[in-house]
C-alpha cells in the first residue's frame, strides 16, 4: 500500500472488505513495519487516585454521579506507587501507566506537584512512564514532559457525533485541546477508544479518522471493549461482536502502521482464540496484571501462557 488510508471514505471500504482479505492486508502492513520477531509490549496500569470524579462519562464507575460501589480515595502515597512500579518492572513491564480520576490538573496545584514527584521517581526505574490525569494546560503538559513522562493517555472514546451521548460535562473539542497541549510539549500521545457504547461501526471509523488526522500520529492506540459497570448509564450494553473488534484492529493497523495497538479493557470477556485473532490482526501490546483501574483483567500467568502458546515474544 503506497499511502495509508486516512479519511472515512478511504477507511470504510477497507474495513468492510471480506474479513480474510482484510486480515491479509493488515498482516502485510504489520510485517513491513514491525518485522517477524518484534513482540508484544507488556504494560502495567495502576490507579493512583480512584473514584470521586466530577465528570459524567457514561461508561465510568469512578464518576461521583453514579452509585457503583467505587469509593473515592485519596492520591496514593509516593512510596506505595513506587513499590508497585518496581513490581511491574520485575514482572517484565516495559511501560508503567498511572491513572487518576480527575477532571484535569493545572500547574501549581498540590496534587499535580505530588504527581510530578511520583513521575520523577518512576522514571528512575528505567521504564517508559505514561499518565492519564484528565485535561491539561500547555504549562502542565510541559512540566509533565520535563518530569519524565513518555506518553500521555487521553482517549477520544468514540466519534465526534456520538460523544455527546456518552459525556456532557466536557466536549470532544476539550479532548482535542488536551491532545494538542501534549503534542506541543513533546510527549507521545496514547489515544484510542471504547467499543460497545451504543455507537455504530461508522462511528468507530469516524473516530479512527480523527486519530489519523493527528499530527504527529498517536504513538499508541488503546482499543477497549466496554465492560458495563453496574450503576452507570451504560450498564445494560452488550459485549461488542468479536469480529467487529478484529475488523477495527486490522483497519487501525493499516491506517496507523507504526502505532502500538493496545488490546486493552474487556479481555476477560474474550476467549483465548479471540485474543489470538486480535494479535494476528495487528494488536501488539496489552495491559497485564489482575486489574485495569477498577475493572478485572486476565491473570498474568494466563497472559504469559497465551503468548507462549502463540509463540509471541515480549517487547520492551
Amino acid at each position: 500500500m503506497d499511502k495509508p488510508p486516512k479519511t472515512f471514505a478511504e477507511l470504510s471500504p477497507i474495513y468492510r472488505q471480506p474479513l480474510f482479505s482484510l486480515l491479509e492486508m493488515s498482516r502485510q502492513v504489520h510485517r513491513e513495519n514491525w518485522g517477524q520477531k518484534e513482540g508484544v509490549q507488556l504494560c502495567r496500569l495502576l490507579s493512583i487516585k480512584t473514584g470521586g470524579c466530577s465528570e459524567d462519562c457514561g461508561y465510568c464507575a469512578q464518576s461521583a454521579r453514579y452509585h457503583t460501589g467505587v469509593k473515592a480515595e485519596r492520591l496514593m502515597d509516593r512510596e506505595a506507587v513506587l513499590a508497585e512500579a518496581r513490581l511491574a518492572k520485575e514482572a517484565g513491564a516495559g511501560r508503567f501507566c498511572m491513572g487518576a480520576a480527575w477532571r484535569g490538573v493545572r500547574e501549581g496545584e498540590a496534587k499535580f506537584e505530588s504527581v510530578l514527584n511520583i513521575v520523577r521517581d518512576v522514571k528512575q526505574l528505567g521504564m517508559e512512564v505514561c499518565v492519564t490525569l484528565g485535561q491539561l494546560t500547555d504549562e502542565a503538559a510541559r512540566q509533565l514532559k520535563e518530569a519524565g513522562v513518555t506518553a500521555y493517555n487521553h482517549n477520544l472514546d468514540t466519534s465526534p457525533e456520538h460523544y455527546p451521548k456518552i459525556v456532557t460535562t466536557h466536549s470532544f473539542e476539550d479532548r482535542l485541546r488536551t491532545i494538542r497541549s501534549v503534542q506541543k510539549a513533546g510527549m507521545s500521545v496514547c489515544c484510542g477508544g471504547i467499543l460497545g457504547m451504543g455507537e455504530s461501526e461508522d462511528d468507530r471509523l469516524k473516530m479512527l479518522e480523527v486519530l489519523c488526522g493527528l499530527d504527529p500520529s498517536p504513538e499508541s492506540v488503546p482499543i477497549n471493549c466496554l465492560m458495563p459497570q453496574e450503576g452507570t448509564p451504560l450498564a445494560g450494553q452488550k459485549m461488542v461482536d468479536v469480529f467487529e473488534l478484529v475488523r477495527l484492529i486490522a483497519t487501525t493497523r493499516i491506517a496507523l502502521p507504526r502505532a502500538r495497538i493496545r488490546l486493552s479493557a474487556g479481555r476477560t470477556a474474550l476467549s483465548r482464540e479471540a485474543q489470538a485473532l486480535c494479535f494476528f490482526a495487528g494488536a501488539n501490546s496489552i495491559f497485564f496484571g489482575d486489574k485495569l483501574l477498577t475493572a478485572p483483567n486476565p491473570g498474568e500467568s494466563d497472559d504469559r501462557a497465551l503468548l507462549k502458546t502463540l509463540g509471541l515474544a515480549t517487547a520492551s
